[in-house]
């Protein structure tokens, strides 16, 4: 299967911006909770997942790391999983500028390519880089930005659909 695999770097990039948003929701509900930028970032859905900023690191790294891979291109440096709001703030911000020196060249030709990532620690498939990136890391992207989302709203931050679509059509 052939796609344009530059065409994710946008999607990617308005997805950076609808996690910004979502940031900036969330430290407008602490606010008014009268609770620490700390607490809000380690807000969960549930016990056993993980929180929030975590889930914000994760579609940081997503959206620089996998066009990067799907390039191949050297690896960006890794966000952390526990930045305070403004590591955040700059960690997304990063990441978009990363993908804005991103060029369609670089993608020419790469649909096919063979690409071995390993999941979970002990699987190693081996994918055509137009699968990975359209099918797996979208799909990842996408559940941690969801999940962002629902963290939120779980906390009774007054969003809603359209916060998803923060960073427009």
């Amino acid at each position: 299967m052939s796609v344009n695999l530059y065409t994710f770097v946008d999607m990617y990039s308005r997805q950076l911006a609808t996690a910004a948003h979502l940031l900036d929701k969330g430290l407008e509900r602490a606010a008014e909770l009268g609770v620490g930028e700390a607490e809000m970032l380690s807000w969960r859905l549930i016990e056993d997942m993980n929180p929030l900023s975590f889930q914000l690191a994760v579609v940081a790294n997503f959206a620089q790391q996998w066009p990067a891979r799907a390039a191949g291109l050297e690896l960006p440096a890794e966000v952390a999983h526990d930045l305070d709001a403004a590591g955040l703030k700059a960690a997304i911000a990063q990441a978009k500028a990363y993908l804005a020196g991103l060029t369609p060249e670089q993608f020419a030709g790469r649909d096919e390519v063979p690409l071995t990532f390993t999941i979970g620690g002990d699987m190693k498939p081996t994918l055509p880089t137009g699968q990975w990136l359209s099918v797996f890391a979208t799909t990842n992207l996408y559940f941690h930005l969801s999940t962002a989302y629902a963290i939120l709203r779980a906390h009774g931050t007054k969003i809603g659909k359209v916060d998803l679509f923060a960073a427009g059509l």
